[in-house]
C-alpha cells in the first residue's frame, strides 16, 4: 500500500530519476520550516533512558508537542532502539508506527532517517555484544572486522535503522582518557585500517556509517574529557587525519564534529575543518552530524556564542547539517535566526540539499516506500556469537608467560579479583546493558555475558575469592583472597577497570584517570597474592593499558583482554587452557615506570629515553607486542634493491615458517625510521601490518609493496612531502622487537603528495 498518495507523482518520487533533480524538485515546494525540520533529530523518549550524560536534560524542550512536531516532518529519529529495554520486535513494530505517523502527518511524507550507536555492536536490548574497539585493533584483522561489521549492519538494517554512529577514529594520543577503550590504538595506521574496513562492511549493508570525533577529540590536555586541544598542525595532519582520510576512501557517508576546542575553535563552529578539509580538500559528499548537543555547547560549555541562535548560526555555517540528538538550536532559534536575516537561507539549503540526497540513496524518497518490520527477530544469533567469539579469540594477547601457561586440566586454581565473576567485566561502555542498561537495574542483561570464573570452572578445581571491588574494599577482603591461594597450585588474578559513563566507571566516556596505577586497592590485592609464593597469572580486563612494572617480576602470567565482548571468557580460559594459541597484538603500548607517562610509541628522538631527562618513558610492553605458545620463525627478510624511487615502490618479502604441530599466527609489522627530515618526526612509525597464519609445519611466503607516498610527512610550509634520502625499514614483530632492519634510498626528486596519495600497502602470499 503507497503510503504517500497526494505525492507519488511527483517528479521528486521517481528512483529512476536524477538524485540531484530529485532533490531540487522537492526543496523548489518547501517552506522554511519544513527546511528545518530535516536538519534535526527528535529524541523519543529521552526522559525514560536515566542520565546517560552531564546536561541530557538541560537541552530537551519538555513542551515540545510530538504529534504537532511532525506535521513539519523530522530529519533524524534517535535511539528507537538504544534509549531503554524494548523488545526488539515491539520496538520495531513501535518504531514503523512512528514512521508512518511522520510520512501520514506531513505534507511531503518524508520518512525520518533512523540511527543507532553500533560501536560494540547494535546498542539494543538482547542484542549481540562484540569486543570493544580497542579489541579490533588488537586483532590486526582488518577482513575479520569487516565481516564482523557487515553482520551489525545487517541486523541493523532489519529493524529499520539507517545510520550506525561508529567507528571511533581518534588515535589514542594520552592513555589516562577515558575513552581509550573506544579508539582502536595509538598508531594511526592501525586506527585507518581497522577503522575504514569496519566502514566498509557496515555501508556495504546500507547503513551509514558516521565517523568519529573529527577532529582532534583524543589529543586533550591530560587526557581530560572535552578538555581543550594544543595539537599543532602537524600533529593533526599526520596522526590524526590519515584514518579518517582512509575511512572516507571506504565509502563512509557521514562524519560527526569533535567536542572539543583545536587552539580555541570548536569542531561544531569550525569551517576550517568541516567545509575547506572535508569539503574541499577531501572532496567529502555526505552529512556532516553534529555530536550530541554539541551545537548548544556552543553557548553553553564553551562560551563562544551568545545563545541558541547564534550557536545556530555558527554550526550552521560552519558546516554541521543535522543538529543531534534532538531538536533544540536548529529549531525556532535557527528559524529566528534567518528570519531576521543573521542566517543566509543559503546555508540551510546546503544543509538540506546533503540530507535530502542521503535520503534519496536510502530510498526514502521512492514512490510507495512503507517501512519494514520482522515478525520475529534473533538479535543474538549463532552467525553474530560465533563473530564475537572469533573477534575476541584474535584480540587476547598474552603479555608475559614464564611458562605458567597454558596450566593443566584439573590444576587447582585460586581465581580472585573484582572481574572474574561479573559478566559486565567483558563489556565496553557503549555496550547496551552499561550504557542504557544500568538505568533498569530490574532488566536482565538480554544476552548470555559469561564470566571468566564460570569460564575456568569447565576445566579446573576452583576456589573463588573476591579480593576488593574495583574501587573499594577493605583489609578483610584482601586476607579472603591470600587464603584462598592456601590449597592452590596456582592463584588466576581477573583484575581492571569497570567501564561505565561519567563517573559511572574508571574506564569509558568522562571517565578519565590521574595515572595509570590499577584502580582502587587492585595493586594491594596484586601485591598480596604475589606474596604467597603461588604462581600468579593476571588476568587484565580493561579500557586502557595499566603500569605493571613493580609486579611483572614476578608474575608468572600475563593474559590481556580490551573488554572482550559477551564470548571473552571463553577466548579467555581457552588461552590459559592451551586450547587456543593466543594471537593478540597490542595496540596500545603499556608504561613500565612512571604511572602518569601519557606517551605513546609514535615519539621524536627527544621524547624517547634521552640523557636529558631522568624520565625513561620506555614502555614495559611495546605496541605491536604479544606472545604465542607456537612462535612462528623467521627464515628471512629482503628487499628487492635498496634504491627506492620517491614516486615507485619498494618491495619487501618476508619468509616464515610454522616448526609446530599446530596452527601458528604471526602479525609482520614495517616500522619506517626516517633519519634526517625537515621536521622532528616519530622515531619509528608503523607504515604496514599483515597478519598470517600458518597450518602446522608450512612455509609462506609475504611480500608487501610499500609505495614511497607511505614516506610522506607535512614538512615546514605544510604540505605533505616526499624526500628523497636514506630511510630504514624495521620489520619485526612489534615496534621493538625488530628481527631486521633494510636500508634504503630514496632516489629522484621531492615531491608534494595530497589527499589523493596512497594511502596503505598491498600484501601477497
Amino acid at each position: 500500500m503507497t503510503t504517500q498518495p497526494t505525492t507519488a507523482g511527483e517528479p521528486w518520487r521517481d528512483p529512476a530519476a536524477d538524485p540531484g533533480e530529485r532533490v531540487r524538485a522537492l526543496m523548489s515546494r518547501m517552506t522554511l520550516r519544513e527546511k528545518l525540520a530535516q536538519l534535526y533529530g527528535v529524541w523519543v523518549g529521552i526522559d525514560s533512558g536515566g542520565e546517560m550524560a552531564p546536561h541530557q536534560h538541560d537541552f530537551v524542550d519538555a513542551a515540545v508537542d510530538f504529534d504537532d512536531l511532525v506535521r513539519h516532518g523530522i530529519g533524524q529519529l534517535t535511539r528507537a532502539f538504544g534509549t531503554r529495554p524494548v523488545d526488539p520486535v515491539i520496538g520495531a513494530h513501535s518504531l514503523a508506527r512512528t514512521q508512518r505517523q511522520i510520512v501520514t502527518s506531513s505534507r511531503f511524507g518524508i520518512p525520518a532517517v533512523v540511527h543507532e550507536e553500533c560501536l560494540t555492536g547494535l546498542a539494543a536490548w538482547q542484542a549481540t555484544v562484540y569486543p570493544a574497539p580497542l579489541s579490533w585493533g588488537a586483532t590486526f584483522d582488518p577482513d575479520l572486522i569487516r565481516r564482523m561489521a557487515a553482520k551489525i549492519g545487517r541486523t541493523m538494517r532489519e529493524l529499520g535503522v539507517h545510520q550506525g554512529l561508529a567507528p571511533v577514529l581518534d588515535v589514542a594520543r594520552d592513555l589516562r582518557w577515558g575513552r581509550v577503550e573506544e579508539t582502536i590504538g595509538e598508531d594511526p595506521y592501525l586506527v585507518g585500517t581497522i577503522g575504514s574496513a569496519y566502514v566498509a562492511g557496515l555501508e556495504s549493508s546500507g547503513v551509514i556509517a558516521t565517523l568519529k570525533h573529527f577532529v582532534g577529540y583524543s589529543a586533550s590536555r591530560a587526557g581530560r574529557n572535552l578538555a581543550p586541544v594544543s595539537a599543532g598542525p602537524r600533529e593533526i595532519a599526520d596522526v590524526l587525519l590519515p584514518p579518517f582520510e582512509l575511512a572516507l576512501r571506504a565509502g563512509a557517508r557521514s562524519v560527526m564534529n569533535t567536542y572539543t576546542d583545536v587552539d580555541g575553535v570548536p569542531g561544531a563552529a569550525d569551517p576550517t575543518l568541516l567545509t575547506d578539509l572535508l569539503r574541499g580538500t577531501y572532496g567529502f559528499d555526505g552529512t556532516v552530524v553534529a555530536d550530541y548537543f554539541s551545537v548548544a555547547f556552543l553557548h553553553r560549555l564553551h562560551g563562544v556564542a551568545a545563545d541558541r541562535a547564534d550557536a545556530a548560526r555558527q554550526a550552521i555555517t560552519a558546516g554541521i547539517d543535522v543538529e543531534l540528538p534532538t531538536m533544540d538550536c536548529y529549531g525556532e532559534p535557527l528559524l529566528a535566526a534567518v528570519e531576521e536575516g543573521a542566517v543566509d537561507v543559503a546555508a540551510v539549503d546546503r544543509a538540506l540539499e546533503r540530507v535530502l540526497r542521503q535520503k534519496c540513496e536510502l530510498g526514502l524518497l521512492d514512490a510507495g516506500w512503507a517501512p519494514e518490520f520482522p515478525e520475529e527477530i534473533d538479535l543474538d544469533d549463532a552467525e553474530s556469537r560465533a563473530l564475537a567469539r572469533e573477534v575476541a579469540e584474535r584480540s587476547i594477547v598474552l603479555l608475559h608467560n614464564d611458562g605458567t601457561l597454558p596450566l593443566s586440566p584439573g590444576t587447582r586454581v585460586a581465581v580472585v579479583g573484582p572481574r572474574a565473576d561479573t559478566p559486565g567485566a567483558m563489556l565496553g561502555c557503549y555496550s547496551f546493558p552499561l550504557h542504557v542498561g544500568v538505568h533498569h537495574p530490574d532488566v536482565p542483561f538480554g544476552v548470555s555475558v559469561p564470566t571468566v570464573l564460570e569460564a575456568l570452572r569447565g576445566s579446573y578445581d576452583v576456589e573463588y575469592a573476591l579480593g576488593c571491588p574495583v574501587t573499594g574494599g577493605d583489609d578483610e577482603g584482601i586476607a579472603q583472597a591470600v587464603a584462598a591461594c592456601a590449597d592452590a597450585s596456582v592463584c588466576v588474578a581477573v583484575l581492571g577497570d569497570r567501564a561505565g559513563l561519567f563517573g559511572g566507571g574508571t574506564s569509558g566516556e568522562g571517565c578519565d584517570a590521574a595515572d595509570l596505577r590499577l584502580p582502587g586497592r587492585q595493586e594491594e590485592l596484586l601485591d598480596a597474592l604475589l606474596d604467597t609464593g603461588k604462581p600468579v597469572v593476571l588476568v587484565l580486563l580493561s579500557g586502557r593499558p595499566y603500569e605493571l612494572s613493580r609486579q611483572l617480576p614476578r608474575l608468572a602470567a600475563v593474559v590481556c583482554g580490551f573488554y572482550p565482548g559477551e564470548e571473552g571468557a571463553g577466548a579467555l580460559a581457552d588461552v590459559i587452557a592451551g586450547r587456543l594459541n593466543p594471537a593478540g597484538r597490542l595496540p596500545v603500548s603499556f608504561p613500565a615506570a612512571g604511572a602518569s607517562q601519557p606517551s605513546t610509541y609514535l615519539a621524536a628522538p627527544l621524547g624517547r629515553r634521552s640523557e636529558v631527562s631522568t624520565v625513561d618513558p620506555s614502555p614495559l610492553f611495546p605496541f605491536g607486542h604479544g606472545l604465542s605458545y607456537a612462535p612462528v620463525t623467521w627464515l628471512d627478510v629482503s628487499a628487492t634493491g635498496s634504491l627506492w624511487p620517491t614516486d615507485g615502490v619498494c618491495r619487501v618479502r618476508v619468509t616464515l615458517r610454522n616448526d609446530h604441530q599446530r596452527e601458528a599466527s604471526e602479525v609482520v609489522q614495517v616500522y619506517l625510521h626516517d633519519p634526517v627530515a625537515e621536521v622532528a618526526r616519530p622515531e619509528r612509525q608503523l607504515i604496514a601490518a599483515r597478519r598470517v597464519s600458518l597450518p602446522a609445519g608450512e612455509t609462506c611466503v609475504l611480500e608487501i609493496a610499500l609505495h614511497a607516498d607511505l614516506t610522506s610527512y607535512t614538512g615546514r610550509a605544510g604540505h605533505r612531502r616526499v624526500d628523497p634520502g636514506d630511510v630504514e625499514l624495521r620489520v619485526g614483530t612489534s615496534s621493538e622487537q625488530i628481527v631486521t632492519t633494510l636500508h634504503c634510498t630514496l632516489t629522484g626528486p621531492g615531491r608534494v603528495v595530497g589527499f589523493d596519495r596512497v594511502l596503505t600497502p598491498e600484501f601477497s602470499l
